[in-house]
């Protein structure tokens, strides 16, 4: 059995981990941490997990942490990088759901995040955690950075394309859309539902900290520099992430369709849909699954890729699982064998 510690227990991701874990038959949630309500009982502040999890919420300190196989960052960015480097001495392994141990160069790290990194030694040994890329990798790992819900759904319905060659990577552009959920759980009026109910708007098109991680992810398939305008925007609903992604290409669609069928075949959590289709948010929501299409809109030149995924769980907390569940050798989708809600 699996003993996994939580820090950071309270947030929309932590929740979500603990409810896949909840039910995952391999593992035993042995600490949940929360400063703010320590000594609290988890099935206390959050109901719905009554007779699923029975713990306290103690304080995320390393000596009890230490006692787990397997921690969890379900943080906000600068937290797992000031307490990764203790914990990997004592055998835990860790999984980094926020931004800390993502982009490789640490410089543009603190460009994009706003401070010193505290642990640039560990940036090297993280491995960036999509298993649709570095299964072998993660596997091996005793570090995994979690990718960000934007950047999962931008490289799985890119990757395919770059790989095979046959888009001008220099003219990307990715017009993604986010429920309000992708924002976390703290108070802040601008994403209040009465706020963003009956509205819609983008954000963040000056450059998106995910910008950074998209472009270096694709920049490693391609082999060379990428041109990414990347654009998200806040939707009125809770969860869900739907990319549309626009390339120029040569080829017919039908040779591309069966190039993603091809390529994400033997992918228990990315469904390439028929040709024609238009995946919704909901199809995927409350699953770790990850539904795509491709279109070549009056039979030209550009390419337009629809993927959809639930940003809490493929785009967090599920990925995250999944991540684990290759670590530990486990099925890989262990606990994750979840239809999506409807409606």
């Amino acid at each position: 059995m699996i003993r996994a510690g939580i820090v950071g227990g309270t947030g929309y991701t932590g929740v979500e981990l603990l409810r896949i874990l909840a039910l995952h038959a391999d593992v035993e949630v042995a600490v949940v941490t929360s400063r703010a309500d320590a000594g609290l009982r988890v099935d206390a502040l959050y109901p719905s997990l009554r007779g699923s999890i029975d713990a306290l919420f103690s304080l995320p300190e390393v000596e009890t942490l230490a006692g787990c196989d397997v921690v969890f960052f379900a943080t906000p960015n600068g937290t797992a990088m000031l307490m990764a480097e203790q914990l990997l001495a004592r055998g835990v392994k860790v999984i980094d759901l926020s931004a800390d141990f993502r982009l490789k160069d640490v410089n543009e790290w603190s460009h994009w995040y706003g401070m010193e990194h505290a642990s640039p030694d560990l940036i090297t040994e993280a491995v960036y955690g999509l298993p649709e890329v570095n299964r072998e990798l993660i596997k091996q790992a005793r570090l995994i950075a979690c990718p960000g819900c934007y950047p999962t759904a931008v490289q799985l319905g890119f990757l395919p394309l770059i790989e095979n060659g046959l888009i001008d990577v220099n003219h990307l552009i990715a017009d993604v859309k986010s429920g309000v959920s992708g924002a976390g759980r703290k108070v802040e009026l601008a994403t209040l539902m009465s706020e963003t109910g009956e509205s819609f708007k983008a954000y963040a098109v000056g450059g998106h900290r995910h910008l950074p991680e998209i472009t270096q992810g694709l920049e490693l398939v391609a082999g060379k520099s990428v041109g990414l305008t990347f654009v998200p925007h806040l939707t009125p609903m809770i969860r869900g992430i739907h990319a549309t992604l626009y390339a120029l290409a040569q080829g017919k669609l039908d040779d591309m369709q069966a190039l993603y069928e091809k390529k994400y075949a033997d992918e228990v959590f990315v469904d390439v849909l028929p040709q024609g289709s238009h995946p919704d948010t909901r199809n995927v929501r409350g699953s770790n699954n990850c539904q795509i299409s491709i279109h070549q809109p009056q039979g030209r030149q550009t390419i337009v890729v629809l993927s959809v995924i639930d940003n809490l769980v493929k785009g967090a907390a599920g990925q995250a699982v999944q991540n684990m569940n290759l670590m530990f050798g486990l099925k890989e989708d262990a606990g994750l064998k979840i239809v999506a809600l409807y409606p």
